[in-house]
């Protein structure tokens, strides 16, 4: 009976640590979301809200700029986060060998982009890549082109230059979480590999990919989570219209201009936002089937 009592009394401090920050998530965390769902059921435009059950939803089919949003995103997704993660896996290979020097100095500056500022760093790729920036000048003096490329203005140009700048940005966080990863795995796992006559690719496919199987699979959900919220990059580099033509618009550029930028509205916005919720879970449970084979 004793030991009942002790266990119960511990499961109530417990739960008295956990209340506050948990009564914190669910205000405002949990609760706004309810009432972003509830807001999703409503149209109308400004304060002029009625209830339209799930006819918000419907119109996103047949909404051209939701659909384009969609489909940039998803070009994003399926292009960039692959190069960044297998950058960032190469990255981590090589901070991570024993005879590298200065290790601190490289993973610093490695991880250095992600600590700049989001609208600072997009206004810079900005101007690189305008008429007159960097690329066209060091275009030009290799006489690789004739005349200025306007990559701003091209669409698939574009798109490109949203992906680099993800990419540049993004990669070097990632790498930390393979570096972190590689920590785990001892090193005389590999000793014995070399022992056994095994080379060093096949080190890294038989070895190293299956041990950092979980860091992969939550990296690869952590950068489709990001790359679906989207926003300050394509903004700030494209301008709010996501140009040329909505090329670049993403899913929360067109969420924010529902909101503010166009007449507002409120409730077609929280129908736009829950759909970005159901495809992270959905691409979520698709990579956890696909990566977490146990």
């Amino acid at each position: 009976m004793g030991r009942v009592k002790l266990e119960t009394k511990y499961a109530v401090w417990g739960w008295l640590f956990v209340a506050p920050a948990s009564l914190m998530i669910f205000i405002f965390s949990f609760f706004p979301m309810i009432q972003a769902f509830v807001l999703s059921l409503q149209s109308g435009r400004g304060n002029n809200l009625r209830f339209a059950g799930f006819r918000n939803y419907l119109r996103l089919l047949e909404d051209d700029q939701f659909r384009a949003a969609v489909g940039n995103v998803f070009t994003y997704l399926i292009i960039q986060v692959p190069i960044m993660l297998i950058l960032a896996l190469i990255l981590a290979t090589i901070l991570n060998g024993q005879a590298l020097k200065l290790k601190g100095i490289f993973r610093t500056l490695v991880f250095l982009p992600c600590a700049a500022g989001l609208v600072s760093a997009a206004t810079i790729f900005k101007s690189i890549f305008s008429i007159d920036g960097l690329v066209n000048i060091a275009l030009l003096k290799l006489n690789l082109i004739t005349s200025p490329v306007s990559f701003l203005s091209d669409p698939v140009w574009a798109k490109a230059v949203i992906i680099i700048v993800i990419t540049w940005r993004w990669t070097g966080y990632n790498t930390i979480f393979y570096l972190a990863g590689f920590q785990t795995i001892e090193t005389s796992v590999y000793e014995a590999a070399r022992i056994d006559g095994a080379s060093a690719v096949q080190q890294f496919f038989k070895i190293t990919l299956p041990l950092l199987r979980p860091v992969i699979l939550l990296t690869t959900i952590m950068s489709t989570n990001g790359t679906l919220q989207i926003f300050d990059e394509v903004r700030t580099i494209t301008g709010p219209n996501g140009g040329p033509g909505n090329a670049t618009l993403t899913i929360s550029q067109y969420i924010y201009n529902l909101s503010f930028l166009y007449s507002p509205q409120f409730g077609y916005a929280a129908a736009a936002s829950y759909t970005i919720l159901f495809m992270v879970a959905v691409l979520s449970f698709i990579q956890m089937k696909v990566g977490d084979k146990e």
